[in-house]
């Protein structure tokens, strides 16, 4: 009979990706406005991958990324650099993605909750992937690629392991998603996937696993997502069964999570310095720059309206959700 093995704390880290609005690609001139565009269209040697092609870094989404850090009371390394992350998957025609690794743009931030504080561990910048589409054509099952998304800038906030209960992840999300909206680097739009949200769950940082969830397009269902999949995690422990280390993703249908494949460590995507981009240098004069272009945030802005108007707390919460309100009221 197998001991049962004692579940500790819920254990839970998001990890957020947005993708910057700016008019171009991450690394080339390509429109970066996907949405509802023709297949294909936007494309170029750079974001296809082709051999020959070299890639030039778009200045205003490092800028906006290290706006977002700021905002987000990170910590800015003066240098950083760009990395190779391999992965083979059709959507990545490289071969490797673009990312940062162990020299992020910003670091060691955080985010209150009301439930508490939440450690920001990086915020970082990548480039986006392809789309696949999967159709029937001709009665078979076939899937399509489309390469308009592929070198879209996408910022990836990374939070440390300090969330302990579905509905603080939900939180964190929403407060994140209005920071980013009130910086307009961002549509933050999860119908149209311009923000995505997955979460690393557990029963304790002892237990030697974690699970990944993906498919989370919605606050609702990072909620359910992870109330279901750690009660799913706590019945495995009380039978004597340590879940496996896997990402799964979140069935809308039928309210589960479903199993997609083992979750890979750092050591498994190679990574190594991208070769064709020069590691970027930021001075105190470029960072403070940078300062001075973020406007008022929501929490700000919500003790404006109690302590300057005399707003009650739940009337301040809803006024400072979204900036156009704020702007009017104000």
């Amino acid at each position: 009979m197998k001991t049962k093995i004692k579940p500790e704390r819920v254990t839970i880290g998001m990890e957020v990706h947005a993708e910057l609005k700016t008019l171009s690609k991450m690394f080339c001139g390509c429109p970066s406005d996907h949405f509802a565009k023709k297949p294909n269209t936007q494309t170029c040697p750079v974001c296809l991958g082709l051999p020959g092609a070299l890639p030039v870094p778009n200045k205003k989404a490092v800028i906006w990324s290290l706006m977002i850090g700021l905002a987000l009371n990170c910590k800015i390394n003066k240098k950083s650099k760009f990395d190779r992350k391999h992965y083979f998957y059709p959507d990545l025609p490289k071969g490797y993605q673009i990312s940062q690794y162990d020299e992020p743009l910003c670091v060691n931030g955080y985010l209150d909750t009301s439930e508490g504080r939440v450690g920001i561990t990086r915020v970082h910048l990548e480039e986006d992937t392809g789309k696949l589409q999967h159709k029937k054509i001709n009665g078979k099952n076939m899937t399509l690629i489309d390469f308009n998304r592929s070198g879209v800038p996408l910022v990836e906030i990374v939070s440390e392991p300090d969330i302990h209960s579905a509905s603080q992840a939900k939180e964190f999300c929403q407060k994140l998603r209005n920071i980013l909206r009130y910086l307009e680097v961002t549509d933050a739009d999860m119908e149209k996937g311009s923000m995505r949200l997955e979460a690393n769950t557990s029963w304790g940082l002892n237990l030697g696993y974690k699970v990944e969830i993906k498919n989370l397009n919605s606050f609702r269902f990072v909620e359910k997502a992870i109330d279901y999949d750690l009660d799913r995690q706590r019945k495995l422990l009380e039978e004597g069964i340590t879940p496996k280390q896997e990402t799964r993703g979140w069935s809308e249908l039928k309210n589960i999570t479903v199993s997609q494949r083992y979750k890979e460590t750092a050591a498994d995507y190679r990574y190594f310095p991208e070769p064709d981009i020069p590691p970027m240098e930021f001075d105190d004069e470029f960072i403070n720059d940078i300062k001075k272009q973020i406007p008022q945030l929501p929490e700000e802005i919500t003790r404006k309206f109690i302590k300057d108007f005399g707003v009650k707390d739940e009337y301040a919460l809803i006024l400072a959700s979204k900036k156009g309100k704020a702007d009017f009221a104000l």
